[in-house]
């Protein structure tokens, strides 16, 4: 939606997004995804019809769209034709691909130890990050955020704010994970936490 004509589409449509609280990650996908939609239609997004919605679709799996890439932009499309343009009777003629899920492979325990005892030094510091993810479930991005006073060795968990969905949330704190925790501070291995932009720096160990 770089085009000038839809500059205004775009301004409303990133405005719609924000005070439903999109995640930026989530906005700058919809935005591309409508991009998609945009150059294949050739012309303004007011004037598409059903039929442009189902050949838009039709095209994307001749080209070998696979079926999360396909439901991506039917969420895109639907937030777009929905919220921002008014049209849920275009909405309606969104496909979504079902397809099957496979489990992920479940690691064994002993295969666990020796992943995180192979991760790289100097120091804990990547131990400690591999550590959290497969003991507490935490993902990369909440890692990195976390401060001293999200430890709680008194109740044994760990406070993870904004995470998914921008939702805080508590996640067990093992033992074993407490003692690592402080092993990694008393080599000044600190967590990091964004506030604003400025970064603050703190043990864990001075809280636990």
């Amino acid at each position: 939606m770089s085009d000038k004509p839809i500059s205004g589409l775009r301004r409303r449509m990133i405005a719609d997004m924000t005070v439903r609280s999109f995640s930026d990650k989530t906005q700058h996908e919809y935005i591309r995804q409508i991009e998609t939609f945009a150059r294949f239609l050739g012309r303004s997004h007011d004037t598409a019809s059903g039929d442009d919605i189902r050949r838009f679709q039709l095209a994307q799996v001749e080209q070998g769209a696979q079926p999360p890439k396909m439901n991506s932009q039917a969420s895109a499309l639907r937030f777009f034709l929905t919220v921002t343009l008014g049209r849920a009777d275009l909405a309606h003629q969104l496909a979504r691909t079902h397809y099957p899920r496979k489990l992920p492979r479940v690691l064994a325990a002993e295969q666990v130890a020796r992943l995180i005892e192979a991760a790289p030094g100097p120091g804990l510091k990547y131990k400690t990050a591999l550590s959290i993810a497969y003991g507490a479930g935490l993902r990369g991005g909440e890692i990195v955020m976390l401060r001293v006073g999200d430890i709680d060795s008194e109740r044994m968990l760990i406070r993870v704010e904004m995470g998914k969905g921008r939702k805080d949330r508590h996640a067990m704190l093992s033992p074993q994970l407490l003692s690592l925790l402080r092993a990694a501070s008393s080599e000044d291995i600190h967590c990091e936490t964004g506030n604003g932009g400025s970064p603050r720096k703190g043990k864990v160990a001075s809280s636990t």
